[in-house]
């Protein structure tokens, strides 16, 4: 009986972890997030780096800004911003916004703009962060 018993239960997650698998494995199950490029053009890299590296570019650009006192436009936040801001909203954040879709969809904070503006053309933040 308990051989019966166990053998049931082993081919019932069995089924299950097949079904969770070919579940998972389908295309489109997890919706991506959607993004509108406002300035449809050539960014300054290619989309799968930007994508796979943005805050490092950003965290480069930061260091020889703060650091060294060199302002090159490629990679500041404020060139991404300018084309990346949406029309209606004049922001990258906010409700379908450009950083804040693709950042909600991979569960990140978004803790730039403690400092920055999410528009373009406005000066940061005053302060210090605390």
């Amino acid at each position: 009986m308990t051989f019966r018993i166990l053998r049931s239960l082993g081919l019932a997650v069995l089924a299950g972890l097949t079904f969770a698998a070919a579940q998972a494995a389908e295309p489109g199950r997890t919706p991506k997030p959607s993004i509108t490029i406002e300035k449809p053009g050539q960014c300054v890299e290619p989309t799968d780096l930007m994508r796979r590296d943005h805050m490092k570019l950003l965290k480069h650009q930061r260091d020889k800004t703060m650091y060294e006192g060199i302002r090159t436009k490629p990679h500041s936040l404020n060139e991404c911003i300018a084309c990346h801001a949406s029309q209606k909203t004049g922001s990258v954040i906010g409700d379908g916004g450009f950083c804040q879709s693709c950042h909600a969809y991979a569960a990140v904070k978004l803790d730039c703009w403690d400092c920055h503006q999410p528009k373009p053309g406005q000066k940061a933040a005053t302060g210090v962060r605390p």
